[in-house]
């Protein structure tokens, strides 16, 4: 269950009000702002809500309400024994909207975030207006690039890492969270957050039982590419997603290839625009939040997205 530690490292201040909800048989901390139809904000590794924050304030200008969660185990939401799979982390997602009161929402998703987005755009699509997702692949994209591309294999050595027990939650939490820090450095494009921001995460990730609960669904998508929960799973995304999608990248990202990214329009029945930041890393959305806010805010007001 939550840490009594976590209020003080992720409950940020800000002009976002904070609070609690119950979804899918756990707690989830949420931080929201504005009125209007509804935006959520899905969070990456090794992040948590905060990472949205530039969007909220941004969405919420734009006349949205606009609102950021923390996903299962991480931040201040509930640290749970199971439930992370991508089919169940998809199931809080929606939860959450359905919490929230709405009828449903643009679902904003980044790295793991964008993961859990184009899953559920594609489990509940009646409560996903429209989707967007930055710096990941369709999950069907994912699993061939990770089985047919040795480059993007290479990319993605950490997750190959964390498949061993134990170790990688000891490094993650070593030396005040150091390795998040590096990490979030090493994945940036020329314009890295500052020290404050990856201080900001290093806190977080050393809350206690975060860095296992962030670590365990990446060890389900790779201990399931050959297990029949998993190829289940990728059946259930041939269906596919039928909302306007955005889909965001950098040009610099070295943990998720352009080229394995591109070509996720395939899985989309709807309008599906891309869009390639020059010049930026894994973390589009905090390296320049003034032209990936820009580019959300314009398309999520688009009466008609092209294709």
């Amino acid at each position: 269950m939550t840490d009594p530690a976590a209020p003080s490292a992720v409950r940020i201040a800000g002009p976002w009000s904070h609070r609690d909800v119950a979804a899918n048989g756990a707690r989830f901390h949420i931080a929201e702002l504005g009125d209007g139809p509804l935006v959520l904000l899905l969070h990456g590794f090794p992040q948590f809500w905060w990472t949205w924050r530039h969007q909220l304030t941004a969405l919420a200008e734009a006349g949205y309400r606009a609102v950021a969660m923390d996903l299962r185990g991480v931040g201040g939401s509930d640290r749970t024994p199971r439930g992370y799979d991508p089919a169940n982390l998809a199931l809080d997602v929606t939860g959450v909207i359905r919490s929230l009161g709405e009828p449903d929402a643009a679902l904003v998703g980044h790295d793991l975030g964008g993961y859990l987005a184009w899953t559920a755009a594609a489990m509940r699509p009646k409560l996903v207006r429209r989707l967007a997702v930055a710096s990941m692949p369709h999950p069907r994209r994912w699993r061939a690039a990770m089985l047919r591309d040795a480059r993007q294999t290479a990319a993605n050595s950490y997750i190959w890492g964390f498949q061993r027990p134990w170790i990688p939650e000891r490094q993650l939490t070593a030396d005040e969270g150091a390795l998040a820090g590096r990490l979030i450095r090493d994945w940036s494009g020329p314009r890295p957050p500052e020290d404050a921001a990856v201080d900001t995460y290093r806190r977080a990730m050393c809350i206690p039982s975060t860095a296992h609960c962030a670590i365990e669904p990446y060890r389900w998508l790779v201990r399931s590419l050959a297990r029949p929960d998993g190829v289940q799973f990728y059946r259930r995304m041939k269906r596919p997603v039928r909302v306007p999608t955005l889909h965001l990248h950098g040009s610099l990202d070295p943990v998720t290839r352009t080229r394995s990214a591109a070509g996720s329009g395939e899985y989309v029945e709807a309008p599906y625009r891309w869009r390639l930041f020059d010049g930026l890393g894994h973390f589009p959305h905090e390296e320049d939040p003034a032209a990936f806010s820009a580019e959300l805010i314009n398309w999520l007001k688009d009466p008609e997205p092209d294709r």
